[in-house]
């Protein structure tokens, strides 16, 4: 064990249950100062008026994150039909209203089902998307907009049920990461012929994080390192194997049960991770790599 490895401060991972009005980088700022480490992030942007949850890494963990945000994603949210904002949500100005009656049930499920599968989708103005080295967002906080180019994502299920609102719709999406729910809102509004903008949204699973074990910001329960590969892949190696990927060197993947490609989490005896590894020459190779914690 190095003595590093003993003195860097928590590693782990974190299920925050985001508040609304608060941005990403405002609950990584509040997890720093009760953590007391500065070495925190999220795995995913989530705008300051959704809430739900949000994968922080911490400490050592942090380097794992590329393999959170990739996942899938899922949402609840509310769509209002009839009018149209700037930000295609509740917190824009309202630019476009619209003459439409309560949405028909079937035309509602036809047109979001128009909207499921792989698709081509614009990112809103007030994304964090970047074009010519500046982020949307703040082209659109300067008045400025710029063509974007459309990007293939992939809505895995988009359905709808009415609210006591007629103008209200209430909305479970399951989508590839980068999806913009608020562009759906829009796209289902144009769809059925007027505009539309999302109410509400909340993120109830980041891939297999979900919102029964995410916690408020004050009640912050750091999981070990493994826990943010959990969906990865995994072998268990003794601890020669162990020791030899700590140090760089690389593994059979058959000799230990791994198949295809990677990445796959690797795990010691004791269940603490070591390695993530991905393929190289048929062999396992480190892309990552955590030292042994305290004790080991």
């Amino acid at each position: 064990m190095s003595r590093r490895a003993a003195t860097d401060g928590p590693s782990g991972v974190c299920v925050v249950d985001k508040p609304g009005g608060w941005t990403s980088h405002d609950v990584v700022a509040r997890a720093r100062r009760l953590l007391g480490t500065r070495r925190v992030g999220h795995a995913g942007t989530l705008d300051p008026m959704a809430t739900g949850v949000l994968v922080l890494g911490v400490g050592r963990a942090t380097r794992l994150l590329t393999y959170i945000t990739g996942v899938d994603k899922t949402y609840e949210a509310t769509i209002r039909f009839g009018t149209e904002t700037d930000t295609l949500d509740a917190e824009g100005e309202v630019v476009a209203r619209h003459d439409m009656d309560a949405p028909d049930p079937e035309a509602v499920r036809a047109a979001a089902a128009s909207l499921t599968g792989t698709i081509q989708q614009v990112p809103p103005m007030v994304s964090a998307v970047q074009v010519g080295g500046r982020r949307l967002h703040e082209l659109a906080r300067e008045g400025i907009e710029v063509e974007r180019e459309p990007r293939t994502v992939v809505v895995h299920r988009f359905e709808l049920e009415p609210t006591e609102d007629p103008m209200v719709w209430r909305a479970v999406v399951e989508c590839s990461s980068g999806t913009y729910v608020r562009s759906l809102a829009a796209d289902l509004g144009r769809a059925l012929g007027g505009g539309a903008h999302l109410a509400s949204l909340r993120r109830t699973a980041v891939g297999p994080f979900t919102l029964e074990e995410a916690r408020p910001l004050e009640e912050l329960e750091l999981l070990p390192p493994a826990e943010a590969v959990r969906h990865l892949p995994r072998a268990v190696v003794d601890d020669d194997a162990a020791a030899r990927l700590r140090h760089g060197r690389f593994l059979d993947p058959a000799r230990v049960g791994l198949e295809g490609d990677g990445p796959w989490a690797v795990l010691d005896r004791s269940g603490s991770l070591v390695a993530v590894c991905r393929s190289q020459d048929g062999m396992a190779r480190p892309a990552v790599v955590l030292p042994a914690e305290a004790g080991e």
